[in-house]
């Protein structure tokens, strides 16, 4: 008797939180992060900042590390939440290729993969960076782009290379979630 395969955890977009459903995706949890506990590492991390910036009247909304109403969280705050949670961030070197990317797990290092493409709406009209995560589960690794109404499976590592190639030759960066190693 086949096993039965377990449901894929997929947030989908809304507002600008596309951090906290990269990260929720990545973790296949629903509550692993929510807005009040990236919110709270954002406002940590500005209080610990020398170099912080006078206050205006538009502080309330565009804070340093996020914008308070509709999310758009940066590097910063995904590497704080990653690491309160046993996880190391190491920049993908794109002079590399993928090919430098253990994408087998064979020495079980390499948690997920976060993606920060860079995008177009509205017409061209407005530019942004939009977070990805990307996951292996039960062998199988899985694009859960939060744009995308379902996760989206990769047939092979072959492809994954493929997309994660494809995406860097347009700007994006490639971030690899390591295990911390005990």
């Amino acid at each position: 008797m086949e096993s039965e395969r377990r449901l894929i955890y997929h947030e989908t977009q809304k507002l600008q939180f596309c951090l906290l459903h990269s990260l929720n995706n990545l973790f296949q949890e629903k509550d692993a992060f929510t807005r009040a506990n990236l919110n709270a590492i954002a406002e940590k991390l500005t209080f610990g900042d020398p170099n912080k910036a006078t206050w205006t009247p538009l502080s309330v909304i565009f804070k340093p590390h996020h914008n308070s109403l509709t999310g758009n969280y940066d590097i910063n705050v995904l590497i704080a939440a990653l690491e309160e949670r046993g996880k190391r961030v190491m920049w993908h070197d794109r002079r590399n290729g993928t090919s430098s990317i253990d994408l087998d797990g064979l020495r079980n290092e390499l948690f997920g993969i976060i993606v920060n493409v860079p995008v177009r709406r509205y017409a061209g009209l407005w530019k942004s960076r939009h977070w990805v995560a990307l996951r292996r589960i039960e062998g199988v690794w899985y694009n859960l782009d939060s744009d995308f109404p379902a996760p989206y499976c990769f047939k092979n590592t072959e492809e994954i290379r493929e997309f994660l190639d494809s995406v860097m030759s347009t700007g994006a960066e490639v971030l690899l979630i390591m295990n911390d190693k005990e």
